[in-house]
Protein backbone atom coordinates (compact mmCIF):
# COMPACT_ATOMS: atom_id res chain seq x y z
CA UNK A 1 0.00 0.00 0.00
CA UNK A 2 2.90 2.67 0.97
CA UNK A 3 4.27 2.25 -2.51
CA UNK A 4 1.28 1.45 -4.74
CA UNK A 5 -0.87 3.99 -3.07
CA UNK A 6 1.17 6.54 -0.79
CA UNK A 7 -0.82 9.33 -0.38
CA UNK A 8 -3.97 7.23 0.75
CA UNK A 9 -5.02 7.70 4.52
CA UNK A 10 -4.26 4.81 6.64
CA UNK A 11 -4.97 5.95 9.76
CA UNK A 12 -7.34 8.76 10.72
CA UNK A 13 -8.07 10.01 14.31
CA UNK A 14 -10.31 12.60 15.05
CA UNK A 15 -9.89 15.68 17.76
CA UNK A 16 -10.13 14.89 21.50
CA UNK A 17 -9.58 17.36 23.86
CA UNK A 18 -6.51 15.45 25.17
CA UNK A 19 -5.22 15.30 21.35
CA UNK A 20 -5.40 17.27 17.83
CA UNK A 21 -6.76 15.27 14.86
CA UNK A 22 -4.20 13.12 13.00
CA UNK A 23 -4.42 11.54 9.14
CA UNK A 24 -1.02 9.55 8.13
CA UNK A 25 -0.59 8.35 4.62
CA UNK A 26 0.50 4.66 3.74
CA UNK A 27 3.73 6.06 2.99
CA UNK A 28 4.29 8.53 6.12
CA UNK A 29 2.25 5.58 8.20
CA UNK A 30 5.44 2.99 6.74
CA UNK A 31 8.30 5.59 7.35
CA UNK A 32 6.68 6.00 11.18
CA UNK A 33 6.24 2.33 11.64
CA UNK A 34 10.35 2.41 10.79
CA UNK A 35 10.90 5.07 13.15
CA UNK A 36 9.42 3.17 16.01
CA UNK A 37 11.03 -0.12 15.09
CA UNK A 38 14.52 2.35 15.24
CA UNK A 39 13.21 3.28 18.93
CA UNK A 40 12.35 -0.08 20.25
CA UNK A 41 15.50 -2.11 18.64
CA UNK A 42 17.66 1.09 20.33
CA UNK A 43 15.69 0.04 24.15
CA UNK A 44 17.07 -3.78 23.32
CA UNK A 45 13.94 -5.02 21.60
CA UNK A 46 14.44 -7.56 19.01
CA UNK A 47 13.52 -11.07 17.50
CA UNK A 48 11.77 -12.76 20.08
CA UNK A 49 11.34 -10.60 23.05
CA UNK A 50 8.14 -10.75 24.40
CA UNK A 51 6.90 -7.27 24.98
CA UNK A 52 3.81 -5.92 27.09
CA UNK A 53 2.04 -3.79 24.90
CA UNK A 54 -0.26 -0.85 27.06
CA UNK A 55 -0.80 1.93 24.94
CA UNK A 56 -4.25 3.54 23.83
CA UNK A 57 -6.14 2.43 21.49
CA UNK A 58 -5.49 4.55 17.80
CA UNK A 59 -2.23 5.75 16.21
CA UNK A 60 0.18 4.64 18.83
CA UNK A 61 -1.20 1.01 19.38
CA UNK A 62 -1.36 0.21 15.80
CA UNK A 63 2.28 2.08 15.08
CA UNK A 64 4.09 -0.18 18.23
CA UNK A 65 2.32 -3.37 16.79
CA UNK A 66 3.97 -3.46 13.44
CA UNK A 67 6.72 -1.83 14.64
CA UNK A 68 7.21 -5.00 16.81
CA UNK A 69 6.25 -7.69 13.98
CA UNK A 70 9.19 -5.62 12.00
CA UNK A 71 11.79 -6.15 14.50
CA UNK A 72 10.29 -9.48 15.02
CA UNK A 73 9.30 -9.28 18.67
CA UNK A 74 6.20 -11.14 20.43
CA UNK A 75 3.41 -8.25 21.20
CA UNK A 76 1.39 -9.51 24.23
CA UNK A 77 -2.08 -7.89 24.62
CA UNK A 78 -4.23 -8.37 27.34
CA UNK A 79 -7.78 -6.21 28.08
CA UNK A 80 -6.49 -3.74 30.86
CA UNK A 81 -10.11 -4.04 31.92
CA UNK A 82 -10.61 -7.37 33.02
CA UNK A 83 -9.75 -6.11 36.68
CA UNK A 84 -6.34 -5.53 37.93
CA UNK A 85 -5.93 -9.15 39.99
CA UNK A 86 -6.62 -10.78 36.68
CA UNK A 87 -4.14 -8.56 35.12
CA UNK A 88 -1.58 -8.68 37.47
CA UNK A 89 -2.12 -13.08 37.07
CA UNK A 90 -1.85 -12.73 33.19
CA UNK A 91 1.62 -10.61 33.24
CA UNK A 92 3.00 -12.98 35.48
CA UNK A 93 2.31 -15.88 33.25
CA UNK A 94 3.51 -14.47 30.44
CA UNK A 95 6.96 -13.44 31.50
CA UNK A 96 7.26 -10.13 29.30
CA UNK A 97 10.63 -9.37 28.69
CA UNK A 98 9.78 -5.31 27.85
CA UNK A 99 6.88 -3.28 28.57
CA UNK A 100 6.12 -0.70 25.86
CA UNK A 101 3.57 1.93 27.60
CA UNK A 102 2.13 5.05 29.15
CA UNK A 103 2.91 6.88 31.69
CA UNK A 104 -0.14 4.71 33.71
CA UNK A 105 1.65 1.54 32.80
CA UNK A 106 4.62 2.14 33.64
CA UNK A 107 4.29 2.99 37.00
CA UNK A 108 1.71 0.08 37.57
CA UNK A 109 5.03 -1.90 36.59
CA UNK A 110 6.93 -0.51 39.11
CA UNK A 111 4.47 -0.56 42.02
CA UNK A 112 3.64 -4.09 41.43
CA UNK A 113 7.23 -5.86 41.26
CA UNK A 114 6.12 -9.44 41.65
CA UNK A 115 4.06 -9.61 38.67
CA UNK A 116 6.05 -7.48 35.96
CA UNK A 117 9.80 -9.42 37.89
CA UNK A 118 10.23 -10.30 34.49
CA UNK A 119 10.92 -6.67 32.83
CA UNK A 120 13.94 -6.26 31.81
CA UNK A 121 13.48 -3.25 29.91
CA UNK A 122 10.96 -0.26 29.61
CA UNK A 123 9.97 1.98 26.47
CA UNK A 124 8.26 5.08 28.47
CA UNK A 125 5.40 6.29 25.07
CA UNK A 126 4.71 9.81 25.63
CA UNK A 127 2.36 12.03 23.83
CA UNK A 128 4.55 13.39 21.04
CA UNK A 129 5.57 9.80 20.46
CA UNK A 130 4.45 10.19 16.63
CA UNK A 131 7.43 12.87 16.12
CA UNK A 132 9.78 10.48 17.67
CA UNK A 133 9.24 8.10 15.83
CA UNK A 134 9.44 10.72 12.36
CA UNK A 135 12.91 11.63 14.01
CA UNK A 136 14.16 8.25 14.56
CA UNK A 137 12.74 7.10 10.84
CA UNK A 138 16.10 6.67 8.63
CA UNK A 139 16.14 7.90 5.07
CA UNK A 140 16.03 4.38 3.93
CA UNK A 141 13.20 1.83 4.65
CA UNK A 142 14.39 -1.19 6.56
CA UNK A 143 13.94 -4.90 5.89
CA UNK A 144 11.68 -6.67 8.38
CA UNK A 145 12.30 -9.73 10.27
CA UNK A 146 11.78 -13.02 8.15
CA UNK A 147 9.31 -15.07 10.04
CA UNK A 148 8.38 -18.90 9.26
CA UNK A 149 5.05 -20.10 9.59
CA UNK A 150 5.05 -21.46 12.89
CA UNK A 151 7.28 -18.87 14.40
CA UNK A 152 4.92 -17.05 17.36
CA UNK A 153 3.94 -14.43 16.38
CA UNK A 154 1.72 -12.55 19.39
CA UNK A 155 -0.61 -13.55 22.57
CA UNK A 156 -3.76 -12.36 22.91
CA UNK A 157 -5.65 -12.68 26.13
CA UNK A 158 -9.12 -13.93 25.73
CA UNK A 159 -11.69 -12.01 27.54
CA UNK A 160 -12.16 -14.50 30.21
CA UNK A 161 -16.23 -14.03 29.96
CA UNK A 162 -16.64 -17.97 31.40
CA UNK A 163 -13.05 -18.24 33.21
CA UNK A 164 -9.83 -17.04 33.47
CA UNK A 165 -8.27 -14.74 30.84
CA UNK A 166 -5.75 -17.15 29.21
CA UNK A 167 -2.95 -15.84 26.71
CA UNK A 168 -3.69 -17.60 23.01
CA UNK A 169 -0.15 -18.34 21.59
CA UNK A 170 -0.60 -16.61 17.68
CA UNK A 171 1.72 -17.65 15.08
CA UNK A 172 2.36 -15.91 11.94
CA UNK A 173 0.31 -18.45 9.89
CA UNK A 174 -2.27 -18.03 11.71
CA UNK A 175 -2.61 -14.04 10.92
CA UNK A 176 -1.62 -14.60 7.49
CA UNK A 177 -4.70 -17.15 7.36
CA UNK A 178 -6.78 -14.76 9.11
CA UNK A 179 -6.37 -12.25 6.75
CA UNK A 180 -7.08 -13.91 3.84
CA UNK A 181 -10.25 -15.36 5.15
CA UNK A 182 -11.22 -12.39 6.25
CA UNK A 183 -10.66 -10.33 2.92
CA UNK A 184 -12.63 -13.61 0.97
CA UNK A 185 -15.48 -13.85 3.03
CA UNK A 186 -16.18 -10.27 2.97
CA UNK A 187 -15.22 -8.97 -0.46
CA UNK A 188 -13.20 -6.39 1.16
CA UNK A 189 -10.89 -4.06 -1.18
CA UNK A 190 -8.43 -1.89 -0.76
CA UNK A 191 -9.08 1.80 -0.36
CA UNK A 192 -12.28 1.12 1.94
CA UNK A 193 -12.52 3.39 5.62
CA UNK A 194 -12.89 1.27 8.59
CA UNK A 195 -14.11 2.02 12.44
CA UNK A 196 -13.06 -0.94 14.22
CA UNK A 197 -15.38 -0.42 17.69
CA UNK A 198 -12.90 -3.31 18.95
CA UNK A 199 -9.70 -1.31 18.94
CA UNK A 200 -7.05 -4.92 18.15
CA UNK A 201 -9.55 -5.38 14.92
CA UNK A 202 -7.75 -2.06 13.52
CA UNK A 203 -4.54 -4.48 13.10
CA UNK A 204 -5.78 -6.02 10.59
CA UNK A 205 -6.39 -3.02 8.75
CA UNK A 206 -3.18 -2.28 6.99
CA UNK A 207 -2.98 -5.65 6.20
CA UNK A 208 -5.75 -5.68 3.72
CA UNK A 209 -5.04 -1.83 2.86
CA UNK A 210 -8.37 -0.41 4.25
CA UNK A 211 -8.11 3.61 5.80
CA UNK A 212 -8.33 3.06 9.80
CA UNK A 213 -10.70 5.61 11.40
CA UNK A 214 -9.92 5.54 15.26
CA UNK A 215 -13.41 5.40 17.34
CA UNK A 216 -14.13 8.00 20.07
CA UNK A 217 -14.79 4.61 22.13
CA UNK A 218 -13.15 3.73 25.64
CA UNK A 219 -12.04 0.22 25.26
CA UNK A 220 -12.55 -0.50 28.58
CA UNK A 221 -16.00 0.83 28.38
CA UNK A 222 -17.33 0.25 25.34
CA UNK A 223 -21.28 0.47 26.24
CA UNK A 224 -21.06 3.80 27.60
CA UNK A 225 -19.51 5.17 24.46
CA UNK A 226 -21.55 8.12 23.86
CA UNK A 227 -23.68 7.51 20.45
CA UNK A 228 -23.52 11.24 18.84
CA UNK A 229 -19.73 11.24 18.60
CA UNK A 230 -19.43 7.77 17.06
CA UNK A 231 -22.36 8.80 14.24
CA UNK A 232 -20.41 12.02 13.67
CA UNK A 233 -17.42 10.34 12.99
CA UNK A 234 -18.97 7.76 11.13
CA UNK A 235 -20.39 10.72 8.76
CA UNK A 236 -17.17 12.75 8.86
CA UNK A 237 -15.05 10.03 7.68
CA UNK A 238 -17.52 8.11 4.97
CA UNK A 239 -17.05 4.97 6.72
CA UNK A 240 -17.38 2.28 5.00
CA UNK A 241 -16.42 -0.74 6.52
CA UNK A 242 -17.36 -1.50 10.91
CA UNK A 243 -16.86 -3.71 13.33
CA UNK A 244 -18.83 -3.75 16.77
CA UNK A 245 -20.86 -6.12 19.28
CA UNK A 246 -24.33 -6.13 19.63
CA UNK A 247 -24.30 -4.14 22.65
CA UNK A 248 -22.94 -1.37 21.03
CA UNK A 249 -24.87 -1.14 17.53
CA UNK A 250 -28.23 -1.75 19.69
CA UNK A 251 -26.82 2.04 20.98
CA UNK A 252 -26.00 3.77 18.14
CA UNK A 253 -28.84 2.64 16.12
CA UNK A 254 -31.64 3.85 19.19
CA UNK A 255 -29.69 6.99 18.69
CA UNK A 256 -29.61 7.74 14.84
CA UNK A 257 -33.89 6.43 15.21
CA UNK A 258 -34.34 9.24 17.49
CA UNK A 259 -32.35 11.59 15.20
CA UNK A 260 -33.98 10.24 12.26
CA UNK A 261 -30.53 9.91 10.81
CA UNK A 262 -29.43 7.36 8.30
CA UNK A 263 -25.44 5.71 6.92
CA UNK A 264 -25.53 5.23 3.27
CA UNK A 265 -21.95 5.38 3.02
CA UNK A 266 -22.19 2.46 5.56
CA UNK A 267 -21.20 -0.78 2.93
CA UNK A 268 -20.51 -3.65 5.96
CA UNK A 269 -21.97 -3.95 9.25
CA UNK A 270 -19.89 -6.76 11.31
CA UNK A 271 -21.61 -7.84 14.54
CA UNK A 272 -20.23 -10.35 17.11
CA UNK A 273 -19.68 -11.03 20.23
CA UNK A 274 -22.93 -12.60 21.12
CA UNK A 275 -26.13 -13.35 19.48
CA UNK A 276 -27.85 -10.20 17.82
CA UNK A 277 -31.46 -9.78 18.73
CA UNK A 278 -32.96 -9.87 15.70
CA UNK A 279 -34.86 -6.19 16.15
CA UNK A 280 -30.91 -4.79 16.22
CA UNK A 281 -30.37 -6.44 12.63
CA UNK A 282 -33.86 -5.33 11.54
CA UNK A 283 -32.94 -1.60 12.63
CA UNK A 284 -29.74 -1.80 11.07
CA UNK A 285 -31.39 -2.51 7.74
CA UNK A 286 -33.61 0.34 7.90
CA UNK A 287 -30.59 2.77 8.90
CA UNK A 288 -27.80 1.71 6.63
CA UNK A 289 -29.76 0.76 3.50
CA UNK A 290 -26.77 0.30 1.32
CA UNK A 291 -24.89 -2.04 4.34
CA UNK A 292 -24.74 -5.58 4.12
CA UNK A 293 -24.67 -6.88 7.77
CA UNK A 294 -22.80 -9.88 8.91
CA UNK A 295 -22.81 -11.75 12.07
CA UNK A 296 -19.27 -13.80 11.89
CA UNK A 297 -18.46 -16.50 14.68
CA UNK A 298 -15.42 -17.31 16.54
CA UNK A 299 -13.15 -16.69 19.36
CA UNK A 300 -9.79 -15.64 20.29
CA UNK A 301 -8.53 -18.53 19.95
CA UNK A 302 -9.74 -18.85 15.94
CA UNK A 303 -11.88 -16.34 13.76
CA UNK A 304 -13.72 -16.57 11.46
CA UNK A 305 -15.60 -20.07 12.12
CA UNK A 306 -18.72 -19.27 10.14
CA UNK A 307 -20.54 -16.24 8.62
CA UNK A 308 -24.20 -15.44 8.11
CA UNK A 309 -26.01 -12.15 6.60
CA UNK A 310 -28.39 -10.35 8.44
CA UNK A 311 -31.29 -11.09 5.58
CA UNK A 312 -30.35 -15.29 5.89
CA UNK A 313 -31.27 -14.44 9.72
CA UNK A 314 -34.19 -12.37 9.11
CA UNK A 315 -35.94 -13.79 6.29
CA UNK A 316 -35.55 -17.67 7.24
CA UNK A 317 -34.38 -18.39 11.18
CA UNK A 318 -35.19 -15.40 13.47
CA UNK A 319 -38.53 -17.21 13.47
CA UNK A 320 -37.10 -20.48 14.60
CA UNK A 321 -34.75 -18.76 17.18
CA UNK A 322 -38.00 -16.99 18.81
CA UNK A 323 -39.48 -21.05 19.38
CA UNK A 324 -36.32 -21.54 21.63
CA UNK A 325 -34.10 -23.20 18.82
CA UNK A 326 -31.14 -21.36 18.82
CA UNK A 327 -29.25 -18.64 17.41
CA UNK A 328 -28.20 -19.76 13.58
CA UNK A 329 -25.01 -18.74 12.93
CA UNK A 330 -24.82 -19.71 9.06
CA UNK A 331 -22.43 -21.82 7.25
CA UNK A 332 -18.89 -22.75 8.04
CA UNK A 333 -16.46 -20.59 5.91
CA UNK A 334 -13.98 -21.91 3.04
CA UNK A 335 -11.30 -23.91 4.86
CA UNK A 336 -12.47 -24.55 7.92
CA UNK A 337 -14.20 -27.82 9.42
CA UNK A 338 -16.39 -28.06 12.05
CA UNK A 339 -17.90 -30.84 14.06
CA UNK A 340 -20.66 -31.45 17.10
CA UNK A 341 -18.69 -33.60 19.96
CA UNK A 342 -21.35 -35.58 21.87
CA UNK A 343 -20.92 -34.67 25.85
CA UNK A 344 -19.95 -37.11 28.02
CA UNK A 345 -23.30 -37.25 29.97
CA UNK A 346 -26.28 -38.10 29.45
CA UNK A 347 -29.55 -36.27 27.95
CA UNK A 348 -27.86 -34.10 25.04
CA UNK A 349 -30.65 -34.25 22.72
CA UNK A 350 -32.52 -31.02 21.76
CA UNK A 351 -35.94 -32.00 22.84
CA UNK A 352 -37.08 -28.99 20.96
CA UNK A 353 -36.44 -30.28 17.04
CA UNK A 354 -34.55 -33.91 17.37
CA UNK A 355 -31.20 -32.51 16.60
CA UNK A 356 -28.34 -33.40 18.18
CA UNK A 357 -26.66 -30.89 20.39
CA UNK A 358 -23.06 -31.27 21.61
CA UNK A 359 -20.17 -29.08 21.33
CA UNK A 360 -18.89 -27.62 18.87
CA UNK A 361 -15.10 -28.58 17.55
CA UNK A 362 -13.25 -26.59 14.92
CA UNK A 363 -10.35 -27.11 12.46
CA UNK A 364 -8.51 -25.10 10.18
CA UNK A 365 -5.52 -22.94 9.43
CA UNK A 366 -7.07 -20.02 11.53
CA UNK A 367 -7.13 -22.70 14.76
CA UNK A 368 -4.18 -21.37 17.28
CA UNK A 369 -2.72 -25.07 19.39
CA UNK A 370 -1.80 -23.76 22.75
CA UNK A 371 -2.31 -21.30 25.51
CA UNK A 372 0.75 -19.94 26.92
CA UNK A 373 2.32 -21.62 29.70
CA UNK A 374 -0.74 -23.63 30.48
CA UNK A 375 -0.51 -26.79 29.62
CA UNK A 376 -3.24 -28.29 31.36
CA UNK A 377 -5.78 -25.61 29.53
CA UNK A 378 -4.03 -26.73 26.11
CA UNK A 379 -4.51 -30.40 26.71
CA UNK A 380 -8.09 -29.42 27.96
CA UNK A 381 -9.21 -27.47 24.74
CA UNK A 382 -6.93 -28.64 21.85
CA UNK A 383 -6.82 -32.61 20.56
CA UNK A 384 -5.12 -33.70 17.22
CA UNK A 385 -8.00 -35.92 14.90
CA UNK A 386 -7.26 -36.68 11.40
CA UNK A 387 -3.60 -34.98 11.26
CA UNK A 388 -5.63 -31.63 12.26
CA UNK A 389 -5.77 -29.70 15.72
CA UNK A 390 -9.35 -29.15 16.86
CA UNK A 391 -10.11 -26.60 19.38
CA UNK A 392 -13.33 -27.20 21.67
CA UNK A 393 -15.20 -23.66 21.82
CA UNK A 394 -17.04 -24.26 24.94
CA UNK A 395 -19.83 -23.65 22.88
CA UNK A 396 -23.29 -26.10 22.34
CA UNK A 397 -24.90 -26.16 18.80
CA UNK A 398 -26.05 -28.50 16.24
CA UNK A 399 -26.43 -28.53 12.12
CA UNK A 400 -29.32 -28.60 10.67
CA UNK A 401 -30.49 -29.47 6.99
CA UNK A 402 -28.72 -27.03 5.20
CA UNK A 403 -25.65 -27.36 7.05
CA UNK A 404 -25.67 -24.52 9.06
CA UNK A 405 -24.61 -24.60 12.31
CA UNK A 406 -26.56 -23.27 15.24
CA UNK A 407 -25.78 -21.56 18.47
CA UNK A 408 -27.58 -23.10 22.22
CA UNK A 409 -25.09 -21.54 24.68
CA UNK A 410 -22.01 -22.21 26.24
CA UNK A 411 -21.30 -26.00 27.63
CA UNK A 412 -20.90 -24.44 31.65
CA UNK A 413 -23.83 -22.60 31.71
CA UNK A 414 -26.46 -25.01 30.98
CA UNK A 415 -28.73 -25.92 33.42
CA UNK A 416 -28.98 -29.75 34.62
CA UNK A 417 -32.70 -30.00 35.82
CA UNK A 418 -34.58 -33.29 36.76
CA UNK A 419 -36.23 -32.79 33.67
CA UNK A 420 -33.44 -32.49 31.37
CA UNK A 421 -30.39 -30.26 30.04
CA UNK A 422 -31.67 -26.66 29.44
CA UNK A 423 -29.18 -24.34 27.08
CA UNK A 424 -29.10 -20.68 28.11
CA UNK A 425 -29.18 -19.36 24.26
CA UNK A 426 -32.96 -21.38 23.64
CA UNK A 427 -34.51 -20.48 26.60
CA UNK A 428 -33.33 -17.02 26.77
CA UNK A 429 -35.03 -16.15 23.30
CA UNK A 430 -38.18 -16.63 25.31
CA UNK A 431 -38.16 -13.71 27.48
CA UNK A 432 -36.44 -11.54 25.02
CA UNK A 433 -39.44 -11.33 22.96
CA UNK A 434 -40.64 -8.99 26.41
CA UNK A 435 -41.12 -5.45 25.45
CA UNK A 436 -39.80 -4.70 28.67
CA UNK A 437 -37.21 -7.05 28.50
CA UNK A 438 -33.33 -5.73 27.44
CA UNK A 439 -32.12 -8.88 28.19
CA UNK A 440 -32.32 -12.19 29.97
CA UNK A 441 -30.14 -15.17 31.30
CA UNK A 442 -30.71 -18.34 32.19
CA UNK A 443 -29.30 -19.83 35.59
CA UNK A 444 -30.09 -23.09 37.85
CA UNK A 445 -30.64 -23.08 41.42
CA UNK A 446 -28.98 -26.25 43.47
CA UNK A 447 -26.95 -28.97 42.27
CA UNK A 448 -26.25 -29.89 38.61
CA UNK A 449 -28.68 -32.89 38.13
CA UNK A 450 -31.17 -31.75 40.04
CA UNK A 451 -31.42 -27.93 39.20
CA UNK A 452 -34.48 -25.39 39.08
CA UNK A 453 -34.29 -23.12 36.38
CA UNK A 454 -34.36 -19.28 36.41
CA UNK A 455 -34.85 -16.09 34.52
CA UNK A 456 -32.79 -13.06 35.32
CA UNK A 457 -34.29 -10.45 33.57
CA UNK A 458 -32.38 -6.80 32.45
CA UNK A 459 -35.15 -4.82 31.75
CA UNK A 460 -34.84 -1.89 29.50
CA UNK A 461 -33.50 1.69 31.01
CA UNK A 462 -35.96 3.42 32.63
CA UNK A 463 -38.55 0.47 33.04
CA UNK A 464 -37.01 -1.41 36.22
CA UNK A 465 -40.19 -2.20 38.02
CA UNK A 466 -39.55 -0.98 41.46
CA UNK A 467 -42.85 -1.74 43.34
CA UNK A 468 -44.37 -4.99 44.67
CA UNK A 469 -47.25 -4.85 42.50
CA UNK A 470 -45.01 -4.47 39.37
CA UNK A 471 -42.76 -6.94 39.96
CA UNK A 472 -45.66 -9.35 40.96
CA UNK A 473 -47.46 -8.44 36.89
CA UNK A 474 -43.69 -8.58 35.06
CA UNK A 475 -43.36 -12.09 36.52
CA UNK A 476 -47.01 -12.85 35.85
CA UNK A 477 -46.42 -11.63 32.05
CA UNK A 478 -43.15 -13.97 32.13
CA UNK A 479 -44.32 -16.88 33.42
CA UNK A 480 -47.12 -16.01 30.63
CA UNK A 481 -44.23 -16.76 28.18
CA UNK A 482 -42.65 -19.45 29.56
CA UNK A 483 -46.00 -21.30 29.22
CA UNK A 484 -46.46 -20.56 26.05
CA UNK A 485 -43.19 -22.87 24.61
CA UNK A 486 -42.15 -26.50 25.55
CA UNK A 487 -38.52 -25.14 25.84
CA UNK A 488 -39.47 -23.14 28.48
CA UNK A 489 -42.88 -24.53 30.36
CA UNK A 490 -40.66 -25.90 33.73
CA UNK A 491 -39.16 -22.17 34.39
CA UNK A 492 -40.93 -21.02 37.17
CA UNK A 493 -38.84 -18.61 39.07
CA UNK A 494 -38.08 -15.11 37.98
CA UNK A 495 -35.58 -12.51 39.30
CA UNK A 496 -34.49 -9.26 37.73
CA UNK A 497 -31.05 -7.05 38.23
CA UNK A 498 -30.14 -3.54 37.59
CA UNK A 499 -27.21 -4.06 34.99
CA UNK A 500 -26.01 -7.80 33.99
CA UNK A 501 -22.34 -8.21 34.85
CA UNK A 502 -20.72 -8.73 31.05
CA UNK A 503 -17.24 -8.87 29.35
CA UNK A 504 -14.97 -6.02 28.97
CA UNK A 505 -14.18 -6.82 25.40
CA UNK A 506 -17.89 -6.44 23.93
CA UNK A 507 -20.14 -5.58 26.99
CA UNK A 508 -22.33 -8.41 25.49
CA UNK A 509 -21.50 -11.77 26.78
CA UNK A 510 -23.28 -12.18 30.10
CA UNK A 511 -21.85 -13.33 33.54
CA UNK A 512 -24.39 -16.15 33.76
CA UNK A 513 -22.29 -17.83 36.67
CA UNK A 514 -21.70 -14.91 38.52
CA UNK A 515 -25.59 -14.48 38.74
CA UNK A 516 -25.84 -17.84 39.33
CA UNK A 517 -23.80 -17.55 42.64
CA UNK A 518 -25.70 -14.48 43.62
CA UNK A 519 -29.07 -15.59 43.33
CA UNK A 520 -28.00 -19.03 44.79
CA UNK A 521 -26.59 -16.97 47.91
CA UNK A 522 -30.17 -14.99 48.02
CA UNK A 523 -31.77 -17.93 48.02
CA UNK A 524 -29.50 -19.19 51.08
CA UNK A 525 -30.44 -15.78 52.94
CA UNK A 526 -27.71 -13.71 52.01
CA UNK A 527 -27.93 -11.08 49.60
CA UNK A 528 -26.59 -11.15 46.35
Amino acid sequence: MAEGHPETPALIQSATPNQPARQLGFREYARLVDGAAALLRKKGIRRGTRTLLMVRPGTELILLAFALFQVGAVPVVIDPGMGLKHFRSCVARSRPRALVGILPAVALSYYFKKAFESLTTRLFIRRNFVEQCRKAAGTTKTSPAQAQPQDLAAILFTSGSTGPPKGVCYEHRHFDAQVKAVRNQYAIQPGEVDMPLLPVFALFNPALGMTTVVPPVDPSKPAKANPANIVHVLQQHAVTNSFGSPVLWKIIGEYCKAHETTLPHLRRILMAGASVPPTVLRMWTELAPNAEIHTPYGATECLPVTSISARTLLDETSGHTAQGRGTCLGKVTTGMQVRIKPLQDKGTTDRQNGHQVGEIVVAGPVVTEAYDHLPQATAAAKFHDDGHAWHRMGDLGYFDEQERLWFCGRVVERVLTDHGPLYTDCCEAIFNQHPQVFRSALIGLGKPGHQIPAIVVEPEKGLFPKAPADQETFRQELGTLAQSNPTTENIHDFFFHPAFPVDVRHNAKIHRLTLAEQFNSAQHGRQP
